[in-house]
């Protein structure tokens, strides 16, 4: 028996979405810098050209995860996005390999509907990576690398992602330390735009907490650290103002929100400092959120009249309830997932057998055509209606003659045969390829 040759593209071939990427699971941080292609996706230095299988191609680089995602045939395409990316970061690829992580089709469409969701990410419901799938998409689309299958997949993953924040509560509750810091001054202060925030020290925890104060409506946010410098950087990262550490006490009249995350090994802030702070302030209240171990604030300063104090076992309280509760939420949110993937991989499915279904309806428009022509220069002469009855009758008897093998073509007719061979076998059987091995076309002759 002869082997089945592959479908050419206009025969129906199948696409194939392949994902191969790193993150912050797979790879440390410097690993995921060396492979960054953040700098790398302007139009004039795109990574991965078309061709060698590649039709179509996104590129989503963050500090946490590296993505490409091509549409293409055949599984070197796969090798080869691989070997353009090491290239482009002049790296070996059997470094880059080591570190990656491969999905096709639908395992790489559940991936990346996964991640616009938040699903994947280093704290689960966190909205900033949404906004990055999208400007790496306007990218890819400004450099004209995708097509129209992933540009569907990106715009199903953004509406999945849109269905999940709607339908779930995965993004609603507090999942870190400075973000739960936040939100418990939200709750305290309300609308928080005209209030003054102080962050003392200027690490990671602290970077965090003014992120999270600027999208809560603080406007005003100084800076104080031992080192100057280090709080003018962080200070200017969020138009804020440095503030000298020895005029701390001074400034600190000036502040509603102190949240504090310094290395020190003992306490910088006491009650008798703050009681000179509240006589300037006129005893307007304080809300002090001390989220470092040691603790920068002593225990006294909370039993001051108009100061609340939390430390970081108040807020670990907090995000081990929300954790919880957002993981409850995700289960909901992979469903939705689940649902989405479906549709889409229906639509991958179509896309497939779309070129042959239409194929073969106009076979049998053909068909019908020809044969009524022969049967109308035997008739002679007939009248119009006669004519429209005809022609009506030959079209239903080709549309009920097509149904069965559309059917096939988008269901199966057994669970194991994939779409390609449905395909294949349909087009052979039919001949819409004109394939000289396929079942002759005999011409049966009634006889008088």
């Amino acid at each position: 028996m002869r082997s089945c040759l592959p479908l050419s593209p206009g025969n129906g071939m199948k696409r194939h979405i392949y994902l191969i990427g790193l993150n912050h699971r797979s790879a440390a941080v410097d690993v995921r810098e060396r492979y960054s292609l953040a700098d790398r996706c302007a139009p004039e230095c795109w990574p991965i050209p078309r061709g060698e299988g590649i039709e179509e191609s996104f590129i989503l680089s963050t500090c946490n995860r590296v993505e490409v995602l091509v549409a293409g045939q055949g599984e070197k395409s796969v090798q080869h996005a691989l070997e353009h990316w090491a290239e482009a970061c002049g790296r070996q690829v059997s470094e880059l390999a080591g570190y990656t992580y491969r999905h096709q089709d639908e395992d790489a469409v559940r991936h990346v509907f996964t991640v616009a969701s938040s699903l994947d990410s280093m704290v689960i419901g966190e909205p900033q990576i949404l906004g990055q799938l999208k400007e790496a998409y306007r990218q890819a689309a400004d450099s004209k690398k995708t097509g129209p299958i992933l540009n569907r997949l990106l715009h199903k993953a953004f509406s999945t992602a849109k269905r999940v924040r709607t339908e779930t509560a995965v993004a609603s509750s507090a999942v870190s330390i400075s973000y739960a810091a936040v939100e418990l001054a939200k709750r305290i202060f309300g609308d928080m735009s005209g209030y003054t925030a102080m962050l003392v020290g200027a690490g990671e925890m602290a970077e965090l907490a003014a992120m999270h104060l600027l999208q809560a409506g603080i406007q005003r946010i100084l800076v104080a650290n031992r080192t100057y410098e280090r709080g003018a950087d962080l200070a200017r990262q969020f138009n804020g103002e440095a503030v000298a550490f020895d005029s701390l006490f001074d400034r600190l009249a000036e502040t509603d929100i102190v949240i504090t995350s310094t290395g020190a090994p003992e306490a910088i802030i006491h009650a008798e400092d703050i009681k000179e702070v509240l006589k300037k302030r006129r005893h307007r209240p304080m809300f002090f959120i001390d989220i470092a171990v040691p603790r920068d604030v002593a225990p006294d300063v909370n039993s001051l009249d108009n100061v609340y104090l939390y430390d970081i076992d108040d807020l670990q309280e907090v995000v081990e309830e929300n954790l919880a509760n957002r993981r409850d939420e995700a289960d909901k949110a992979r469903h939705i997932v689940s649902e989405e993937v479906g549709a889409f991989m229906r639509w991958m499915d179509q896309l497939h057998t779309q070129p042959t279904i239409v194929a073969f309806i106009r076979r049998g428009e053909r068909i019908v055509e020809e044969e009524l022509g022969r049967t109308l220069r035997r008739l002679g002469p007939v009248d119009d209606d006669t004519r429209d009855a005809l022609h009506a009758m030959a079209s239903a008897m080709a549309r009920k003659f097509n149904h069965d093998p559309i059917y096939f073509l988008k269901n199966g007719g057994m669970e194991s045969e994939a779409p390609p061979e449905r395909i294949h076998l349909v087009r052979r059987m039919f001949r819409l390829d004109g394939d000289p091995e396929a079942l002759p076309h005999r011409r049966c002759r009634q006889k008088r």
